[in-house]
């Protein structure tokens, strides 16, 4: 069973993945194969959940991306931060290919990452947006 801290590890290691990737476009798969990877048995467990994350995020970045622009109100995908992206996709991945995750949670773990890597505004954007993905997941 995987645990909370190791669920949260998780997602951190996916997001800075995801960020790196989105900067480089290197292979996803090479991106958690850094030494900052754990090997303590939470330490591979959160590895695997980010490499589920990552895997899953870029195989369906452009119906992900998708579902952020049809949430955007005046504002281009293009000028989201790179951090916030890398958040919003691994969370709208979560919100639609990982029905099983409570939104609530999806959404709670998404603020909380951009509370300490995002700028001062970006939890507020990043909530409004994950919240109008999961109500339309809902119909």
């Amino acid at each position: 069973m995987v645990s909370i801290g190791s669920r949260r590890k998780g997602r951190i290691l996916a997001v800075q993945a995801l960020y790196a990737w989105e900067m480089s476009q290197d292979e996803q798969a090479e991106l958690l194969n850094g030494d900052g990877l754990e090997s303590s048995e939470e330490g591979l467990q959160s590895n695997v959940f980010a490499r589920l994350l990552v895997q899953g995020t870029v195989k369906n970045v452009e119906s992900i991306d998708e579902a952020i622009k049809k949430r955007l109100q005046h504002w281009d995908i293009t000028r989201i931060a790179r951090v916030d992206l890398a958040i919003l996709r691994m969370s709208v991945y979560c919100l639609l290919y990982q029905p099983d995750l409570p939104a609530s949670v999806v959404i709670n773990e998404a603020v909380d990452i951009a509370k300490n890597f995002g700028s001062e505004q970006s939890f507020r954007f990043i909530n409004g947006v994950l919240d109008a993905v999961a109500k339309g997941r809902d119909t």
